[in-house]
């Protein structure tokens, strides 16, 4: 395994144990077995780190592309709630220690919108699933793709919320509840 590698894998135990918000960088390259010179040879920054981990530790979404006109567009939004759980409850853990603090939320939120990322990512990327699925009538011709995109998004984080409060690293049976909320969402014919 790489030095980057073995630092992405330090990243994540540390930030999901102390958050955002209490690790170091320091703390990180003594988990990576490195110097923290060596840490920022491969990231510039904190916030960078946290992306890496974000990108390339945390479970990922199915890429829209990949989705549209595949299966039915009910079964491919219940795939991507799930995915969106375990994404969240991956994440949660790590970023939400930075909401109590002001200037490190201000300094985080400059610094991901500067490499256009941000907590909107995953809701923008089921909102691109729907709207390639509208250009191809597979949806409700006047459906919100964003609102839908957002309430799935925020659904999801919800429950994510609800399992890491409670302890637990996953969403308590998932897959029925992904299909239960996407159920409740009006999606095209004979798929609502």
């Amino acid at each position: 395994m790489g030095t980057r590698d073995r630092i992405l894998d330090a990243a994540a135990t540390v930030l999901r144990e102390r958050g955002i918000a209490r690790a170091t960088t320091k703390e990180i390259a003594r988990a990576a077995g490195c110097s923290e010179a060596l840490l920022y040879k491969h990231f510039s920054d904190k916030q960078e780190l946290f992306l890496g981990v974000l990108s390339e530790r945390a479970p990922r979404l199915d890429a829209p592309a990949d989705l549209v006109g595949r299966g039915t567009v009910q079964g491919n939004v219940t795939a991507l709630v799930g995915q969106l759980f375990a994404f969240y409850a991956r994440s949660f853990p790590m970023a939400a220690s930075i909401l109590g603090a002001p200037e490190l939320l201000a300094a985080h939120r400059e610094g991901l919108g500067r490499r256009g990322a941000g907590p909107q990512g995953p809701a923008l990327q089921v909102q691109a699933y729907l709207d390639a699925e509208a250009r191809d009538g597979r949806v409700t011709a006047d459906l919100d793709t964003e609102a839908v995109a957002r309430t799935l998004a925020g659904a999801a984080l919800f429950e994510a919320f609800l399992a890491v409060y409670a302890g637990l690293d996953a969403v308590p049976d998932a897959a029925a509840r992904a299909r239960g909320i996407v159920g409740a969402v009006r999606l095209g014919p004979g798929e609502s």
